[in-house]
């Protein structure tokens, strides 16, 4: 979910005219909650933009349109009904996240503080109940939160980051490239109990590019050759994959990310970004 969503072109958009006003630009105007869906029966993707008055903030609760996200006991519950971009598809349902241990820690990107990252559950146990599409499941789950007080681009050129999970609990690895700064790595292991430990990163190891022709690499064991098991998300500025790879002597499954921010700012691209990010007015 996005509260002041950093990949929306309409607050982008707001943002650039807001430069040329004075006027001030409401975060709370440019909220989603994205859903994406990959499996043998196809892919979903929401990720419709609403305004302040479709969202309500509770101490533990957040509503955005009609999904909502609350803590529940010992975990966290998710209640979905969105609708898809570009074909207009439902995903509505229910999912439960119970972490197996919370991370107390978080951690600055970058050397100005504006940009944070809280890996808030390294590992848990996710369940899912959807009545559209009809599919349930239950496996590994991971969560979460960025907090950004400026708009991503000016901060940052691109970056990737990965996570897996290890015999004892995680690995999270992000490289980063600042404006006007030196390439920085992050390197962190995990216990089932959310424990966080900095260590030295693996060696840097070349990834295809994506067929948007968006930059990918990761770090892995020396003498280890990473591989894309599968492209599950591949726009003209973001790309999400599997990776095959070998972490500090174990061979794991990774879920990667890669962005460029320089990609993201290009008029073309926030041109196109209405056909998967809708807005809801009203």
């Amino acid at each position: 979910m996005f509260l002041g969503s950093v990949f929306s072109p309409y607050y982008a958009w707001a943002r650039r005219r807001a430069a040329h006003t004075g006027v001030s630009v409401e975060p709370l105007n440019h909220c989603a909650f994205n859903v994406a869906l990959y499996g043998r029966r196809g892919a979903r993707w929401a990720m419709t933009e609403r305004g302040a008055n479709h969202v309500q903030r509770e101490e533990s609760a957040l509503s955005i349109g009609s999904s909502k996200i609350f803590w529940n006991g010992d975990g966290l519950e998710v209640e979905l009904a969105e609708i898809c971009a570009p074909l207009p598809r439902r995903i509505r349902g229910r999912l439960k996240l119970w972490p197996h241990g919370l991370c107390e820690r978080s951690f600055s990107l970058g050397d100005s503080g504006l940009h944070r990252w809280a890996p808030i559950a390294p590992s848990g146990r996710i369940e899912l109940e959807l009545r559209d599409p009809d599919l349930h499941w239950q496996g590994e789950a991971y969560l979460d939160s960025n907090v950004g007080d400026e708009p991503l681009e000016e901060a940052f050129e691109s970056w990737t980051w990965s996570r897996a999970r290890s015999r004892d609990g995680a690995v999270v690895l992000y490289d980063y490239l600042a404006r006007q700064a030196a390439p920085r790595s992050l390197a962190l292991k995990f216990d089932l109990h959310g424990t966080a430990v900095d260590i030295e990163p693996p060696p840097a190891a070349a990834l295809p590019t994506s067929a948007w022709r968006v930059a990918r690499s990761t770090r892995a064991d020396a003498g280890y050759r990473a591989s894309v098991r599968e492209t599950l998300e591949d726009g003209p500025f973001y790309s999400r994959s599997l990776l095959d790879t070998r972490l500090y002597g174990e061979s794991v499954t990774a879920f990667h990310e890669s962005i460029s921010l320089d990609r993201f700012r290009a008029r073309w691209v926030q041109c196109l970004l209405p056909f998967r990010m809708p807005r809801a007015f009203g």
